[in-house]
């Protein structure tokens, strides 16, 4: 945290442009100052404010430069995360003792929101990433923390969570990829699909089915890269996400140390669901860099863009549609910020909080991102212009951390189970 503060006062905001006429959000900023009324500093501590900033000026100066060709040439830029790792959010909620930063879950989302505005893709991986570290500090035993710990927090190595399967999405509990004991190995055979980082990454916690059928019979194991047996599938084309690989994760008789399993035989599946808890605000939280990035991008465009001889900010229909993605970007950063706090204080309204939070938040930042497209006309089809990749980057988000069916049906059965 000390680190971080001192970097906050040496980092400053740089200006930067990607392609033609692609005014950038850091521009804008210096330029015209963020509303007050969208501002996301609002509300937040000194000390928030302080990483808040250190994060935007690293979305500025390392990330947003080079987000299009990232995209473009589906580049994993292994050299800026572990600068972004030097920061401090390579363990942004992992313990100090094993080399994270030790921050709370608000203070998560308000590094996620801004670093998203960078690059989206890149971001919503390293908060992957950031979640198999916490795993590991949560329910490993301290010789498992030490281990995997201090290098990904570091990001000397690098994580990928395994838990869709080809035959199993939405129904996780479903999963077929087995775990035997033998001796003081697991013998682990399988396929997961859709792994973020899949090939690329060093670190694999998997879901595996070491008992029976359904979330009781689930265990969590760690996979180090190059175990004998575990290969990787092709690498997929991809609408967004494309600085981030993504490829099946394939087991054929990977021989796992028993000490490398996370918690108790059966508790798999609850590990599973508490990363996933935090993942969902975590995404959301990339949602919002990406609609407060489009929001500001809109607005700029108005302003310089004329037709039928003035400008489009004076037209009342666009400055409605404005007003409306403003309300919807502020609205939706609060739902995420109150969810983060009801996560880290534990409390009962936690899993639906974060549920719903998934849900509105990566509804409404697409719509925004995809509104924001649309105020730019034809220029917003071009890749030359960065809302585009906005809009293609966070459209996963209403899939995965659970789709947003699933958030319904989390929310609802809360709600009818404790009437």
């Amino acid at each position: 945290m000390a680190a971080v503060r001192a970097l906050a006062r040496g980092v400053r905001l740089g200006s930067n442009s990607i392609g033609r006429n692609r005014s950038l959000i850091f521009n804008s900023v210096q330029r015209r100052g963020i509303a007050a009324c969208i501002d996301p500093s609002i509300g937040l501590t000194d000390e928030q404010k302080e990483f808040q900033k250190v994060a935007f000026d690293f979305a500025a100066n390392e990330m947003a430069p080079h987000m299009a060709e990232w995209d473009l040439k589906e580049i994993f830029p292994v050299e800026a995360m572990r600068k972004a790792a030097q920061l401090g959010f390579g363990g942004i909620y992992v313990n100090p003792d094993v080399g994270g930063s030790g921050l709370s879950r608000l203070d998560t989302s308000i590094i996620f929101e801004a670093l998203s505005t960078g690059c989206v893709s890149t971001t919503a991986y390293i908060s992957i990433h950031n979640m198999c570290a916490w795993m590991i500090d949560t329910f490993g035993n301290n010789e498992q923390r030490e281990k995997f710990c201090p290098d990904l927090c570091s990001m000397q190595k690098f994580a990928s969570y395994c838990l869709t399967e080809p035959g199993s999405g939405s129904d996780a509990a479903s999963l077929l990829t087995s775990a035997k004991l033998q001796g003081d190995h697991y013998i682990l055979n399988g396929s997961k699909a859709f792994i973020s980082g899949g090939g690329d990454t060093d670190v694999y916690v998997v879901m595996c089915r070491t008992g029976g059928k359904g979330p009781k019979g689930i265990s969590c194991l760690v996979l180090e890269k190059g175990t004998p047996g575990l290969s990787f599938g092709k690498k997929e084309k991809k609408v967004g996400w494309n600085s981030q690989p993504t490829r099946a994760v394939i087991f054929e008789d990977c021989a796992v140390p028993v000490t490398n399993r996370l918690g108790a035989e059966g508790e798999g599946f609850t590990i599973a669901m508490k990363g996933l808890n935090g993942g969902r605000i975590n995404i959301a939280s990339c949602s919002l860099g990406a609609a407060h990035a489009s929001v500001l991008l809109a607005r700029d465009h108005m302003c310089v863009r004329k037709q039928f001889g003035e400008a489009l900010s004076n037209s009342q229909f666009l400055q409605f549609k404005l007003a409306e993605m403003a309300t919807k970007l502020v609205a939706s950063r609060l739902l995420v910020r109150q969810a983060a706090v009801a996560l880290q204080e534990g409390r009962p309204d936690a899993v639906s909080l974060c549920s719903m939070a998934k849900l509105f938040v990566t509804d409404e930042c697409f719509s925004i991102c995809n509104q924001a497209l649309q105020i730019h006309g034809g220029y917003g089809y071009l890749k030359d212009y960065a809302v585009q990749q906005y809009v293609r980057d966070i459209r996963v988000h209403q899939i995965l951390e659970g789709t947003n069916e699933v958030m319904r049906m989390i929310i609802a059965r809360s709600l009818l189970t404790e009437s």
